[in-house]
């Protein structure tokens, strides 16, 4: 839930929006929603609503608003589908009139013998698969047209039961002449065959249309070759639309009656559940849970009582309850069936509750920091001051690379960072005086006591953090020289290696590997490749004033 009945905090709640797609729901101060709306950004969309310039109506709903709420999906069509949903379910005041009744359009494969494939608006609980919805009918059409030029399935009404073909009460119609049915009703094509083709289908409806695209470049390029460009053309459209065909919603299937959806993440202190109820095939409520942990619980445990506590809350008192869980708990509950799918349209949802879950910690943190906006720096400080063995913040950080091009017009650079962030005016490049040759060890030796002679001499801020690009050689190098201005072992300095971003300490020859994901090297990467950057320009900037002077 987000407020946003503050003018004060307005424009900061809205950055914390997700710049995502999703469907975006107002509440009034009753708690009734008031309007639904679906967005490619939810940021950007909902932001909209807040300017000065809108419509009179536009105000009139503002003005109603106290709070509200996201559900993030994966693509704008999906928001699309979801949005349509909500508004039938809900049927929200300033919706109705803006919005029509529309349903959006479903493929049936017909529960008979030989099953018809067709279009529909309407779901008949009769056994029928029903796939879908379709954002755009034209889309549904290619679809039939491909399903109709590979396989010839029969389009009519008739009830083809074994005993009204033994009967032969029927002929065979136009569909058949036009090689566009194989003629069942007939006996002309059995049931074995024809189920066979509709399991073919049927794996096309859900994807798997690679096969057929192919067959239609071989189709496309024959056209071609024989120079029916027009016919190229319209084979060539038809397969963009295939390859750009993402009508099948992950929001609704017909398979998906009544699903409970749980994903989880946790640190020492919190752990985070989200939670997705899906009723007949769709989405109807979506929330996400703090549940704080007095004895570092295992996730195992708290999924568990969020599942608990989370069913009883919402009525879920069905005689079998199915969950889907990102993984099997180790206490089976009576009346639930924990599921942990791995592929298909559950498998989307977990990914979809996921996502959610991953957007309201951001959400979260960016609202920390707009509270706080120290807190951010501070704890991956704290961070870098843990992995490094410090014994102070490294508030700031210089780091030293060299540049030469084969031993001449040898320069070094220092970058900067204060808290975390650049400091582009505390950036400093070097002309190496005393060394001649390719000798980095002897280079990185002098800069370093340059830099820290002067910082003596002047009075200026020490850094907490030194960082070498280099490994153990550059690093003793540069120890030579703290040790000769008497500042060895009074600031920490390490030296990061290229090649597999391995830490060295002095005195210890073996090196620490943080993690890729880390923090800490990720800052350390960030200066390195900083102090890179700003030495090669100066390299080159010198390089082509001597080439002029030439």
């Amino acid at each position: 839930m987000i407020l946003i009945n503050n003018p004060n905090t307005l424009s900061d709640t809205l950055a914390t929006l997700p710049d995502s797609p999703g469907v975006y729901q107002y509440f009034d101060e009753n708690d009734t929603i008031i309007y639904v709306g679906k967005a490619k950004s939810l940021k950007k969309r909902v932001a909209q609503y807040f300017n000065k310039d809108v419509s009179g109506k536009t105000k009139v709903l503002v003005s109603k608003i106290s709070y509200l709420k996201t559900i993030v999906v994966n693509t704008e069509l999906d928001a699309l589908l979801l949005e349509n949903i909500l508004i039938k379910q809900h049927r929200p005041k300033y919706n109705i009139m803006l919005k029509d009744d529309k349903t959006y359009p479903w493929l049936c494969i017909k529960n008979e013998p030989f099953p018809r494939i067709f279009i529909t608006r309407t779901k008949i609980d009769d056994g029928s698969e029903y796939f879908g919805p379709y954002a755009s009918v034209r889309t549904v059409r290619i679809l039939l047209d491909v399903i109709s030029k590979a396989y010839r399935l029969r389009n009519c009404r008739h009830n083809l039961t074994p005993e009204n073909i033994a009967k032969a009460k029927f002929k065979l119609c136009l569909q058949y002449h036009i090689h566009k049915c194989s003629g069942p009703c007939c006996n002309l094509q059995d049931a074995d065959d024809y189920a066979l083709s509709i399991r073919q289908v049927r794996n096309i409806v859900m994807g798997n249309i690679s096969s057929v695209i192919k067959d239609f470049e071989k189709e496309m390029h024959a056209c071609a070759a024989s120079l029916e460009f027009e016919k190229a053309q319209v084979v060539k459209e038809k397969i963009d639309l295939l390859r750009a065909y993402q009508s099948k919603s992950t929001i609704v299937g017909n398979s998906l009656k009544n699903i409970n959806v749980f994903s989880i993440t946790s640190n020492e202190g919190v752990a985070y559940v989200n939670f997705m109820k899906i009723v007949e095939g769709a989405i109807v409520n979506v929330y996400t849970v703090e549940i704080s942990k007095q004895m570092n619980e295992s996730d195992d445990y708290v999924l568990m009582y969020a599942v608990s506590d989370i069913l009883n809350l919402n009525d879920c008192h069905d005689t079998k309850v199915e969950v889907i869980v990102p993984f099997m708990p180790s206490i089976q509950t009576d009346g639930v069936k924990f599921t942990v799918p791995r592929s298909g349209d559950k498998k989307k949802l977990l990914e979809l509750s996921e996502r959610n879950l991953k957007f309201y910690l951001l959400e979260k943190e960016k609202k920390l920091e707009l509270v706080d906006p120290d807190r951010h720096v501070n704890r991956i400080l704290a961070t870098m001051k843990h992995d490094l063995r410090m014994s102070e913040l490294p508030h700031r950080i210089e780091c030293f690379d060299n540049s030469n091009l084969q031993g001449t017009e040898a320069v070094g650079a220092m970058s900067c960072f204060i808290n975390c962030a650049p400091a582009k005016k505390e950036y400093r490049h070097f002309n190496i005086k005393t060394v001649v040759g390719p000798d980095d060890f002897a280079s990185m030796e002098e800069v370093i006591f340059r830099r820290y002679r002067r910082v003596l001499d002047e009075g200026t801020e020490m850094p907490q953090l030194i960082v070498v690009d280099g490994g153990k050689g550059q690093l003793s190098s540069a120890l030579k020289s703290l040790e000769k201005l008497g500042l060895r072992g009074k600031v920490t300095i390490i030296g990061i290696a290229k090649k597999l971003e391995e830490i060295y300490f002095p005195g210890d020859d073996i090196p620490l590997f943080l993690n890729k994901n880390s923090e800490t090297l990720r800052v350390i990467q960030q200066l390195r490749d900083e102090a890179h950057r700003f030495g090669i320009t100066h390299h080159r900037n010198k390089r082509s004033k001597k080439m002029l002077k030439r």
